[in-house]
């Protein structure tokens, strides 16, 4: 065998690789959003200097590096003159605020509940807000309305289309 055979041999055999076999083209990928963690049946404590202030449960979670998605999550505020409980299918605490979906109850020490599909807490102004129907009692009285505001400090609530039912003591 002639060396310019062998090398024509190579030639032709380099430039069918070159031509043939083209390189796996890899696109990069951006992960935007990555879950950090995944929880099963927790709890989380946020204490101060007075003792317990908020109480979070939930049956799952999944942290993100600025929130944490919640299912069947519940709710504690020990942080006012009356302690509130809020429980729901699902939320999302994110930045001071819990924004709950599917079948809340909201509950406070003295009494008043309200119940509702999706509604959004705010820890800062104590401020809870309710999009869409809900229906609240305390005591024998009641309330059914659409968009619930109700500020857990002043007590006060702000509602349209409201049906109130008031039981008069005897």
């Amino acid at each position: 065998m002639n060396i310019n055979f062998f090398f024509i041999f190579l030639f032709i055999g380099l430039v069918s690789i070159y031509h043939f076999f083209k390189p796996i083209k890899i696109e990069q990928q951006q992960f935007i959003d990555i879950p950090l963690f995944d929880m099963n049946k927790f709890t989380l404590y946020e204490l101060n200097k007075e003792g317990l202030k908020t109480l979070m449960s939930g049956e799952s979670s999944i942290r993100y590096s600025d929130r944490y998605k919640v299912s069947k999550i519940n709710f504690t505020n020990n942080s006012q003159e009356y302690i509130l409980n809020v429980t729901a299918g699902n939320g999302i605490y994110k930045n001071k605020e819990l924004l709950l979906n599917n079948n809340i109850i909201f509950s406070r020490e003295d009494g008043l509940t309200f119940q509702t599909g999706s509604a959004i807490y705010n820890k800062e102004s104590n401020i809870i807000r309710t999009q869409g129907k809900y229906k609240a009692s305390i005591g024998n009285n009641s309330i059914t309305g659409e968009s619930l505001i109700y500020n857990t400090i002043t007590r006060k609530i702000k509602s349209k289309n409201i049906v109130m039912i008031f039981q008069l003591g005897e």
